[in-house]
């Protein structure tokens, strides 16, 4: 009997990865599980642990390259209703690991609450952006996290504070466990002068990085302390360098964009060969940014 018996309305088996992520690539998940609340996600995750079958969760696949050879377990996906959950309540928000983030950018600045349009710009799901501790130029997540809430390894969901959930660059301590949602600490703002910020660390971005119709996920490479991994690979000369259908972007050197002849090894071998050639030359080891399933 297989571990997803009775969860058929739930979970199907080898769905195409390639329709959830930005570089729709890759294979299948052996099984993808589309949980409907947080009891049949306890469910679910209770049952992959009991039969040893790995798993992650995606959200919007912004940042995710799935490998051709697919995924071989369990894909969990937190979709609305249950997991989009947005509340305001004074000056803090909360907010499900579902919902999008640039939706949840502009409704917390329409409510005249400050701070995440610093973080314009930057896709995924809030389960994601809590996550890696997503953030850019001016700012990550964690400056406004007041408290996480997940779903642990053992089946409890607890509440993390900040402290506990181990925000460094682009890292948490939220291996194993699966975010629910945040609670998050603003200030009082007004909308009208935090449109125009938004809009203008947006069109910031939009000019010195791909357009969202290229297909990427986002930067390939952590920044090394004190230095910029665009910067970098652009000065070891690969601007514009190919594998198959991958190409370092001319426009940001830190994005790898692809187009229809493109598989993932494509990907990882030019992710592969930046690496090589910025450690030949500069002595400095770029640690990979995007997540490869």
């Amino acid at each position: 009997m297989s571990w997803c018996s009775g969860l058929e309305a739930i979970c199907r088996p080898e769905v195409p990865l390639r329709d959830f992520t930005w570089y729709r690539l890759g294979g299948p998940a052996r099984w993808f599980v589309t949980p409907r609340d947080e009891s049949e996600l306890s469910d679910a995750l209770a049952r992959c642990k009991a039969a040893g079958v790995p798993w992650r969760v995606l959200g919007r696949g912004a940042n995710v390259l799935v490998r051709d050879s697919g995924f071989d377990g369990a894909v969990i996906s937190l979709r609305p209703p249950c997991f989009d959950e947005f509340a305001i309540d004074g000056e803090q928000a909360t907010i499900g690991a579902g919902a999008d983030f640039t939706k949840v950018v502009t409704r917390t600045i329409r409510a005249g609450l400050a701070g995440l349009e610093a973080l314009a710009g930057i896709p995924g799901t809030m389960g994601g952006i809590i996550r890696m501790n997503a953030g850019g130029r001016h700012g990550e997540i964690a400056a406004f996290v007041r408290d996480v809430r997940v779903l642990d390894a053992d089946g409890a969901i607890r509440t993390l504070s900040r402290e506990q959930v181990g925000f460094t660059y682009r890292h948490t301590n939220l291996d194993g466990c699966v975010v629910l949602g945040a609670t998050l600490a603003l200030s009082r703002g007004d909308s009208e002068s935090l449109t125009a910020r938004f809009r203008d660390i947006w069109n910031q971005k939009y000019q010195t990085q791909p357009p969202v119709s290229d297909r990427s996920a986002g930067c390939v490479f952590k920044n090394p302390p004190g230095q910029s991994a665009g910067a970098l690979v652009d000065q070891a000369g690969l601007k514009g360098r190919q594998v198959g259908g991958a190409t370092i972007s001319p426009k940001h050197a830190n994005f790898i964009v692809v187009d229809d002849s493109a598989t993932a090894q494509h990907v990882l071998d030019l992710a592969a060969l930046a690496q090589e050639a910025v450690f030949e030359r500069f002595g400095v080891r770029l640690e990979r940014e995007i997540e490869v399933w």
